[in-house]
Order: C-alpha cells, then structure tokens, then sequence
C-alpha cells in the first residue's frame, strides 16, 4: 500500500504539472504532499529530460538498466515507453540485463550502461572513469552521470513512498525482467 497520499496540487503547480504532462503521474501526485520540493523536483527532472545533449535513447537505456539493478518496477513501466518512444528496439530491452555480453548496443551504450551500473551501485572507479572517457568529454560524462544518480534517487523515493503504478500500466510495461 501507498505511504503517503496522492494529493491536488497547488494551483501554480498545478498548471506546470499539466503543462509537462498532461496527466501527471502518481510519483509526483505524492510528491505533492510538500509542494516546494515537488516543483524543484520537476524542474530539475525536467531539465535532464530535455536539456541534456546526449541522445535521449542513450539516456532511456540508462534509465532502464537502472530501474533493473533497483528492482523498481514503478520506474522500469513508466520509462519503458518512454524508451520505446524515443527509438529504444525492443531487441535492446530484451538483451538490456545482459548488455555486456550482446551484440545489440554499440561501444558507446556500453559505456553508458557502464557508468549507469557503477554510479547505481555507488561504484564509479578510476577503471570505470577510463573507459566512459573514451566516449564521452567531461560535460557528457557530468550528464550521464547526472541521469543516472537523479533515477537511482527516483528509484529509492518510490520504494520509500511504495508509489503505485498507474491504472492501465501494466499493458504497456510488463514486469521488470
């Protein structure tokens, strides 16, 4: 069961909430309990969103891979779709919990899913720091690095707060693998 309740936004968070989303999801439903936090939580998620300048299915990948290492179902549904939007192939979904040893992502996404596995796992070595650099300049490596630690948090603020998946969710997004 849910910790805390879904609540009405604020009348001004309302509108950007909506402006973002249309229908916002129950994660920033409950994130309304504390409307403060839950506006500079949007504006922060949105700017990884859309004012990140790797390609936005790297990210997805990213995201992904994280949701799996996390075990969030929540997180895995909501950006499964999000992934298949942006150009994810499902032959990469499927392969995504065994990425090192697959032929369906180039060296680049393997860097990423790299990094992505080291900064969820609090484990970003002077190894793993190498081998993103190869592919990546610093400013990219700040924004991956970024994605992947702000979806780790997401992931432990769903747990903490046991969100529940939206109704309808599961035809869209089946189980976490």
């Amino acid at each position: 069961m849910q910790r805390v309740p879904n609540v009405e936004f604020d009348p001004t968070l309302k509108k950007r909430l909506e402006a973002l989303w249309i229908d916002p999801p129950n994660l920033y439903r409950a994130l309304g309990n504390h409307p403060a936090l839950a506006a500079a939580w949007t504006e922060f998620a949105n700017a990884i969103r859309h004012q990140s300048k790797s390609p936005r299915e790297l990210r997805e990948l990213m995201i992904l891979r994280g949701a799996q290492l996390m075990r969030s179902e929540y997180e895995w549904a909501q950006h499964l779709r999000m992934a298949r939007k942006s150009g994810v192939r499902e032959a990469q979904i499927a392969a995504l919990a065994h990425w090192r040893g697959s032929k369906e992502f180039d060296e680049r996404e393997k860097a990423a899913l790299l990094l992505a596995e080291a900064v969820t796992n609090a484990d970003v070595t002077d190894e793993v720091y190498a081998a993103v650099s190869k592919h990546f300049d610093h400013a990219m490596f700040v924004e991956l690095s970024l994605t992947a630690a702000f979806y780790a948090m997401v992931s432990r603020m769903l747990d903490a707060m046991r969100i529940q998946l939206e109704p309808g969710a599961r035809e869209y997004a089946p189980r976490l693998p």
